[in-house]
C-alpha cells in the first residue's frame, strides 16, 4: 500500500469516526457541538431531518469559504471548497445513519459515558481526517477561511466560531420554542475536550504523520 493510498485511508476512517462521534453527541442529550447544534435546534422544532439539515449549512459554509477565497483572489482553494459539496453530501449520510441505529438514554450515568465516547471519536475523527490535508470537512473549513481572512489564529477563530454558533442555537430555541435547544453541559465539555483529544492525538502520533505526508509530498 503507498503512501497516498494510507492517506486517504486514514482520512475517510477519520471521518467516519467524526461522524460517529458528533451523533454519539446528539444522542447523549446533554447539548450537541456548537458546530452542529443550529440544524439540530431546527430540526428539533421543526421535525425535519438532522442529516439534511446540516448538510445545508454545510452547503452555506463552502459558499462563504468561496467568497473569501474569490476576495482574495486564491482561485486554488475554489476547488478544495467545491470539493466540500460531495464529501459534505457523503459525510451528512452518515449521521443520518448512525441516527437511526444508535439509541437515546435517559440515565445519566449511560448519557455521560456516551458523551465520553462521542468526545473521543469527535476529536480523533477531526484529527485523522485534517492531518492527512485533503479536503477539510466544512466547519474546519470556514474556521480555516475566516482566520485567514481576519489574520487571526484558527484556535481563536475557532472558540469565536463556537460562540456564534451557540448564540445563534439559544436565540431560535428561545425564539420559536421559548426553551433551550441543544445547548447544555455537554456542549462545554465537548468544547474542551475535543480540543484536547486532537491535541493528544497529534502529541502520539505526530513523527508518523509528519513522515507519512512528507514522504507523499517529495514522491
Amino acid at each position: 500500500m503507498n503512501n497516498k493510498t494510507k492517506r486517504l485511508l486514514i482520512y475517510f476512517v477519520g471521518l467516519f469516526i467524526l461522524a460517529l462521534g458528533l451523533t454519539l453527541n446528539t444522542k447523549a442529550n446533554l447539548g450537541v457541538s456548537p458546530i452542529i447544534s443550529v440544524p439540530y435546534s431546527i430540526s428539533q422544532i421543526t421535525g425535519l431531518n438532522f442529516g439534511d439539515l446540516t448538510f445545508i449549512e454545510y452547503v452555506v459554509f463552502v459558499f462563504i469559504q468561496i467568497w473569501i477565497h474569490i476576495s482574495e483572489k486564491n482561485k486554488k482553494r475554489i476547488l478544495s471548497d467545491l470539493l466540500q459539496l460531495p464529501l459534505s453530501l457523503i459525510f451528512t449520510r452518515l449521521l443520518n445513519v448512525f441516527s437511526a441505529y444508535i439509541p437515546t438514554s435517559n440515565q445519566f450515568g449511560i448519557q455521560l459515558l456516551i458523551l465520553a465516547m462521542a468526545i473521543i471519536c469527535t476529536g480523533v475523527g477531526a484529527a485523522m481526517s485534517l492531518s492527512m490535508q485533503f479536503v477539510p470537512n466544512p466547519g474546519d473549513g470556514i474556521v480555516q477561511a475566516l482566520a485567514g481572512k481576519f489574520n487571526k489564529s484558527v484556535g481563536l477563530t475557532k472558540n469565536m466560531f463556537d460562540c456564534v454558533s451557540v448564540c445563534i442555537t439559544l436565540c431560535i430555541g428561545l425564539i420559536f420554542a421559548h426553551t433551550i435547544l441543544g445547548i447544555g453541559i455537554g456542549t462545554v465539555i465537548a468544547v474542551l475536550g475535543v480540543g484536547r483529544v486532537i491535541a493528544l492525538f497529534h502529541h502520539v502520533f505526530e513523527s508518523q504523520i509528519i513522515e507519512l505526508v512528507q514522504e507523499e509530498k517529495e514522491l
